[in-house]
């Protein structure tokens, strides 16, 4: 998948327990950052000062998973 890191796809873990992808089951998942856009900071130009999430992508199904914070 040209979209991802050329790494493996790693185990995750939140708050103490893995993460399982609710679709497939599958517990392997590449990782992303996405930034959150909002209109606002669209309208005047700041898209850079919008916040980012954590994403973890499935490597079996590519269910995308969305952590803030």
């Amino acid at each position: 998948m040209s979209l991802f890191q050329k790494k493996e796809p790693i185990t995750v873990e939140v708050k103490g327990k893995e993460l399982v992808c609710p679709i497939c089951s599958n517990n392997y998942f590449w990782t992303r950052s996405a930034q959150l856009n909002t209109s606002a900071a669209t309208f005047f130009g700041l898209d850079w000062a919008n916040r980012s999430a954590t994403c973890f992508v499935c490597s079996e199904c590519t269910h995308i998973h969305w952590f803030l914070g």
